[in-house]
């Protein structure tokens, strides 16, 4: 799992950005003084460092040169700075990208991954999720909020089919393709009629009124993706 240190010292922003990382699958481990982000950094190497330019004990450009300079991991400066000379002194003390408050999480998640992306090809935490739903591939699990599902195969090859095309209507020739290792070609169409039925038993609160897997009639079913994130952090 990504591994993200945020240093900062305003306890109210700290906590609401590190909730909604947590729910993209990143770990968050939070620092409210530079001492204390120091330490941790000589402990144990994050993938990517969110930090503060006003710190209690220090200055945010100075720990970020120490950063730079020493441990190798991208630093995305988070101020409430906004004037040019600002961003370009950011720049120069090893900074790989800066945004100033106020900014919007799916800004603030869109440049954090481009960041790993740089870094090493990584371009996400490896999880897919929607809504309360999340599925880690690696490890063939998946959670309803905190609970493990308990899924079959073919279930969870469904579900993440679904999560890789949200909001897309999917053809049932499709998805018998996408799904079943036969290419979908000696598969009976009830047989994916049973095991949307199955999935949606696990994954809705309400199987008969669906809130994620639509049906769309003569056609397919599509996946009904919560709205993107738009919260402006001040």
């Amino acid at each position: 799992m990504t591994q993200i240190f945020f240093i900062e010292d305003d306890e109210a922003l700290a906590e609401g950005i590190s909730f909604a990382l947590e729910r993209e699958g990143y770990q968050i481990s939070c620092f409210s003084t530079c001492r204390a982000g120091r330490e941790a950094i000589a402990e144990r190497q994050p993938d990517l460092v969110l930090l503060d330019w006003n710190l209690p004990d220090g200055d945010g450009l100075a720990l970020c040169r120490e950063i730079a300079g020493t441990a190798g991991v991208p630093v995305l400066m988070i101020t409430a700075r906004d004037m040019e000379i600002d961003q370009v002194m950011c720049l120069e003390s090893g900074a790989d990208d800066y945004i100033a408050k106020p900014f919007s999480l799916a800004v603030l998640k869109a440049r954090i991954a481009a960041l790993l992306r740089r870094r090493g090809g990584q371009d996400s935490s490896g999880w897919l999720i929607s809504g309360d739903i999340r599925l880690q591939e690696k490890e063939m699990k998946a959670y309803l909020k905190d609970r493990e599902l308990d899924l079959s195969l073919t279930e969870f090859k469904l579900l993440k089919y679904f999560l890789e095309n949200k909001n897309q209507v999917l053809l049932k020739e499709q998805i018998l393709a996408r799904v079943w290792d036969s290419g979908g070609s000696f598969v009976e169409e009830n047989t994916l009629m049973v095991n949307i039925r199955r999935l949606r038993t696990k994954v809705e609160e309400d199987a008969s009124h669906p809130r994620y897997i639509k049906t769309v009639h003569g056609m397919g079913y599509l996946w009904e993706d919560r709205p993107a994130e738009q919260v402006d952090v001040h």
